[in-house]
């Protein structure tokens, strides 16, 4: 298949600059992949789509505000964006400056820190801090908005540019399915006797980076850290032998799932898993963890586009897509949702 494939046509202005005025009040559309049927609902909805025996899994990981800005010895100046830390004080980064870094070069940083190029990881530099990286972030980096929100992070974004279940630091972007859920959707959910378990993520900035290969079997996707727990496990096959489904909140619970069931060393089954992962779930992926899933409208010619496409057939998810645009449903990171059964 070729990226091109998977191409719609989308205005800027259905692009959601800011989110919701509530987490709960943004719009859900529905599609069943047997029938290609779909249905316009408000996420509210949500909970009464379930069942007592289904299963929901959430991303808990946290967002750590991962863009930070200094100054090169030339003076010139330097942003810079959090992939991950590979250790204490040192990180792989996004760097954006004139003429680079070269290997050596210090980069002067708030709080009169400074970190230095010791290496490239592909387009990536590593970097090792005078300080602790995590740290560093916590107190000078700014939320890591995504690139098609055209404006600056403001406090708002601290707080709705994270779920609220976040737990696990280490993201440089939301799981961002998660978002919609709030206090009284889960009040909702313990009404009806839905349980839930998590999975861990760490969601890196390469989520945004565009496919840079026409053949889909060219592309090589980035690597992110992940962790499937026992007791996460433990929950599916409960739910599995009660007859409930397996509800992925976000792709990124879907890649943490299928990663960990293509490891597990019994066909059918799902086995605790860490390390990272640089699965590509196309169409013709064989899904062997999940039966649902929730997420949010993605980019044209995107591996989460594909990963969907995967999940509900690309012909009618293309034609949601499609339904959505003209209903303006709003798209991306702070837009509405979906429900793929």
């Amino acid at each position: 298949m070729l990226r091109t494939d998977f191409h719609f046509e989308l205005p800027k202005e259905l692009i959601a600059q800011h989110p919701a005025a509530e987490r709960s009040g943004s719009r859900l559309l529905t599609l069943e992949r047997r029938s290609g049927l779909f249905e316009d609902r408000q996420f509210r909805d949500f909970p009464a789509l379930l069942d007592p025996r289904d299963l929901l899994i959430f991303n808990d990981t946290r967002v750590i505000p991962a863009r930070a800005y200094g100054v090169k010895e030339s003076g010139g100046r330097v942003e810079l964006l959090l992939e991950r830390a590979l250790s204490a004080d040192s990180a792989l980064v996004h760097v954006r400056a004139s003429k680079g870094l070269k290997e050596g070069a210090a980069v002067k940083l708030a709080g009169g820190e400074s970190a230095a190029m010791i290496g490239r990881e592909g387009e990536l530099f590593v970097l090792k801090f005078s300080c602790g990286v995590i740290e560093f972030f916590q107190s000078h980096g700014q939320v890591p908005l995504p690139p098609y929100i055209d404006r600056g992070a403001d406090e708002v974004d601290r707080e709705r540019y994270q779920t609220v279940y976040a737990r696990a630091l280490g993201a440089v972007a939301a799981p961002t399915a998660g978002l919609h859920f709030d206090e009284a959707i889960f009040a909702a959910l313990r009404a009806r006797n839905i349980a839930h378990a998590f999975v861990t993520l760490h969601v890196g900035a390469g989520t945004f980076a565009p496919m840079r290969t026409d053949d889909l079997d060219q592309h090589e996707m980035h690597s992110e850290y992940l962790e499937v727990p026992l007791h996460t496990c433990q929950a599916m096959e409960r739910a599995r032998a009660a007859g409930g489904r397996v509800i992925a909140v976000g792709t990124t619970v879907v890649r943490s799932l299928e990663t960990a069931a293509g490891a597990a060393p019994d066909a059918g089954a799902i086995a605790p898993y860490r390390g990272n992962t640089r699965i590509f779930i196309k169409p013709g992926h064989v899904f062997r963890a999940i039966d649902a899933m929730v997420t949010n409208f993605h980019l044209p010619e995107s591996t989460l586009l594909m990963l969907c496409s995967a999940f509900a057939g690309r012909e009618s998810l293309l034609a949601a897509y499609a339904h959505a645009v003209r209903e303006r449903y709003r798209f991306f990171s702070y837009g509405d949702a979906m429900f793929l059964t």
